[in-house]
């Protein structure tokens, strides 16, 4: 898509401003209601990785090869060999983008639905009931201890307590 069909639209918010583009055949679609014509589907133009999740394939052509001063090759070699690396880099990504992009997307969509269908309705779900149930296992637990253990280790700090051994001598 080329960038004259791209429109720029600033908004007024309190973080920083972005450049927001829109698609303007669907700012121009009329809905039956009003709040849906003001909320256009907006597609972040300018910043794909906000959060630098891909810092780590930022790479450039000096990060893959590079010739010590003592060896040189022509320096023709070396530009068309720079000029090779990025066309490569680029056109194979867009090439391999435009075949699995939305394919993967789709994917790891449907997987996030799934996880969260089973978060909301599995997961939530039985933590809330062990929740509900533990305070009364908790009493009973503390009553277990409290009848057998207790007194056992009380006993043993007793039976093991060298000091008092020492002064109740007969």
């Amino acid at each position: 898509m080329s960038d004259e069909y791209l429109v720029e639209c600033k908004f007024d918010d309190d973080e920083e401003q972005e450049n927001v583009h829109f698609s303007p055949s669907k700012a121009t679609h009329k809905s039956s209601t009003p709040s849906m014509a003001s909320q256009p589907s907006l597609i972040h133009i300018d910043n794909r990785d906000p959060y630098d999740i891909n810092k780590h394939l930022k790479v450039e052509f000096s990060d893959v090869l590079a010739e010590p001063a003592s060896t040189h090759s022509y320096d023709r070699v070396w530009v068309y060999s720079g000029i090779g690396f990025e066309s490569a880099r680029i056109w194979s990504y867009r090439c391999l983008t435009v075949l699995c992009a939305i394919p993967v997307s789709l994917l790891s969509g449907c997987l996030f639905a799934l996880l969260a269908c089973l978060h909301i309705w599995c997961v939530m779900p039985c933590i809330q009931v062990c929740h509900t149930c533990l305070p009364c296992v908790r009493s009973l637990w503390l009553s277990l201890v409290n009848i057998f253990i207790t007194p056992f280790c009380e006993s043993c700090s007793l039976v093991l307590d060298v000091s008092k051994w020492e002064t109740q001598k007969i």
